[in-house]
């Protein structure tokens, strides 16, 4: 089938690369502009435009996904299917042009975590496994018929990054055996029940700010959903310090936000138990371990 692919950062990348590699044909990738990063404002290329323009396919990146100059060429493409993972929300002027229709990989089980950051939330509230939806898209976003479902474990040593780099290949299988399905013309769609659906909206600055009132497991939680990116946070002496690895201390007895500190440890109290910080960086500087964290810093 000819195919048009659309998404935008690492996570569609192993999808993009089995269409491309499979029988079937990419026409086009339909992606975010391009956008000035850094001190230098360097215009960079979306990680789906890049992987892209390595496998010579058209690269598409309207500002309005309205455009009609840029509705007029996914016509003249003549895609039988749309595969979008991790892009925007598209209109119905756009889903409603390919005549196989236009599916969307969403990294929960839906309709858990409907929203722009459902790996990150499922680990917050501590999940103990998650998994990958592919579904047709309708016009509310995350609840179209699904087609189909895998399941992912949330080991205890996961956070967003390892959980989304476990992730991404196994979406992409999906989307291979969905792609087989709708070839066939057999999918075993099913309607989603909205009763037992839950938020995963983006993630802000007030959600990565840690609350040292809460469960010391609902911090910890918090860290791993968030680290590598953007990073739970908290202030001290009005500097910023992200936590990224982080042990709950069931021992220690800390008033909430109180700091124990020896030359080689840092433990702060919770809402309940305590938090050892394991790997922190504070604001202008490198991530590091704590350990080395104290030997330049004061708490």
């Amino acid at each position: 089938m000819k195919i048009i692919f659309m998404g935008t950062p690492d996570f569609a990348i192993p999808s993009l690369k089995a269409l491309i590699e499979s029988r079937h044909s990419v026409v086009a990738a339909v992606t975010t502009p391009d956008k000035e990063r850094g001190r230098g404002q360097k215009v960079t290329f979306t990680p789906v435009k890049e992987f892209a323009l390595k496998n010579n396919i058209e690269v598409l990146q309207p500002v309005s996904l309205k455009d009609e100059s840029f509705i007029s060429r996914l016509k003249e493409l003549q895609a039988d299917l749309f595969v979008i993972v991790a892009f925007r929300i598209l209109p119905k002027e756009v889903y409603s042009i390919p005549p196989r229709g236009a599916f969307n990989l969403h990294g929960s089980l839906l309709p858990k975590y409907r929203g722009a950051a459902p790996i990150q939330w499922a680990i917050i509230k501590g999940e103990k496994e998650t998994g990958l939806t592919t579904f047709f898209l309708q016009d509310k976003v995350d609840t179209g018929n699904v087609i189909l479902r895998e399941k992912v474990e949330i080991l205890e040593g996961d956070d967003f990054g390892s959980l989304h780099d476990k992730m991404s290949p196994i979406g992409a299988e999906l989307v291979l055996r969905t792609i087989e399905l709708i070839e066939k013309g057999n999918v075993p769609v099913e309607k989603q029940d909205d009763a037992t659906a839950t938020p995963a909206p983006k993630i802000t600055k007030e959600t990565a700010q840690i609350d040292w009132n809460k469960p010391a497991v609902q911090i910890h939680d918090l860290i791993r959903g968030l680290s590598p990116h953007p990073g739970a946070f908290f202030t001290h002496n009005g500097k910023v310090i992200k936590i990224y690895r982080s042990t709950i201390n069931c021992q220690r007895k800390l008033s909430p936000g109180e700091i124990f500190r020896t030359k080689t440890e840092a433990t702060i109290g919770c809402g309940t138990d305590a938090l050892d910080l394991l790997e922190v960086q504070i604001e202008g500087r490198r991530r590091m371990g704590i350990e080395e964290f104290l030997r330049g810093y004061k708490f």
